[in-house]
């Protein structure tokens, strides 16, 4: 397959493409390196990758034409960087998916969009499922621009399905984790696991009761490639994480246990780390009944397993110096 990945140079899609090529996909990546790092994909002298954003329609239509499905990627992600940048996030997210989607509808290149669990919001339910409302927070709290440009995102996406019959599959991906990804940005496994091995306190935003569920990358790259091999799954939405749930209290301290830190843990206000008016959800789990019917998707790395192969990587970058 000649495959267009977006966002190829990020912590996710790089896996993505070492996963393509190790299956003997040509692969072509597309990224602007905001967020991604091109020392992600270096070693993958196999693939072509272009410094561009997928708002340029010119580069987007060019590669689309050359290539036979598209893993669309290419996002503002991350608390801190949404909070921060609004617009970034809004235009970005919308505006490039927009531009992805007329150019894979035009050559009919089969198209799967990551969405997110963010979009469910401020929702009440233990377990979410893919039909269930969604209860996003007022337009003046800006944390909740990014979950609206995704519900944009995948309205638009399946509404080309329904009009057009574009071939789309949209995954909602649940707090995917990994080496090679950065606290930068607010992602809370990296940023702990590097806080505990140089032995700073653990900053736990709130109370720390709110509960997350972590999935493995390596799980959750397979299932992508699945869904994009499978025309029964088009015009669908999944989502793809894990049912482990786990406090950011619990998660703080079984990272000081598993990295052997005598770290300590330091509670900090949502309105210190983020400013006034910031909210957050308190439990966030997917409902994998779905997946697991269309493609027989499980989660196989528990987060004991995770938190292992972290700490290994992020040891090694602090002794590089990254």
């Amino acid at each position: 397959m000649r495959v267009l990945v977006t966002g190829g140079a990020g912590f996710i899609g790089s896996y993505l493409c070492e996963e393509l090529v190790r299956r003997g996909d040509q692969v072509w990546v597309l990224d602007d390196l905001s967020t991604g790092r091109f020392e992600n994909i270096e070693h993958l002298p196999e693939i072509t990758c272009i410094i561009d954003s997928t708002m340029n329609q010119e580069i987007v239509r060019d590669l689309v034409r050359e290539v036979d499905v598209v893993y669309h990627l290419a996002a503002t992600v991350g608390v801190q960087l949404v909070v921060n940048h609004p617009i970034r996030t809004i235009v970005n997210n919308i505006r490039g998916t927009e531009t992805v989607l007329e150019e894979t509808c035009r050559y009919r290149r089969k198209l799967l969009i990551t969405s997110t669990s963010e979009v469910y919001g401020k929702g009440s339910r233990d377990i979410f499922h893919e039909e269930d409302d969604r209860v996003i927070g007022a337009t003046d709290k800006h944390r909740w621009c990014y979950a609206a440009s995704k519900e944009i995102d995948e309205f638009l996406a399946l509404a080309y399905w329904r009009e057009k019959r574009h071939p789309v599959v949209i995954s909602r991906l649940f707090n995917t984790v990994g080496p090679r990804q950065t606290g930068r940005y607010g992602m809370v496994i990296p940023t702990f696991v590097r806080q505990a091995l140089l032995g700073e306190p653990l900053t736990v935003f709130g109370d720390g009761q709110q509960t997350r569920c972590f999935t493995y990358v390596g799980d959750v790259v397979p299932a992508l490639v699945t869904l994009m091999g499978s025309d029964a799954v088009n015009g669908q939405v999944f989502n793809i994480g894990n049912n482990e749930r786990v406090s950011m209290e619990d998660l703080a301290t079984r990272v000081i246990e598993r990295a052997g830190s005598a770290s300590v843990l330091r509670y900090v206000p949502y309105e210190q780390a983020y400013g006034p008016g910031y909210e957050d959800m308190r439990h966030r789990e997917p409902s994998l009944e779905k997946i697991a019917q269309a493609i027989g998707y499980a989660p196989k790395t528990s987060l004991n397993e995770i938190l292992d192969i972290v700490i290994a990587d992020m040891r090694a970058r602090i002794k590089r110096g990254d």
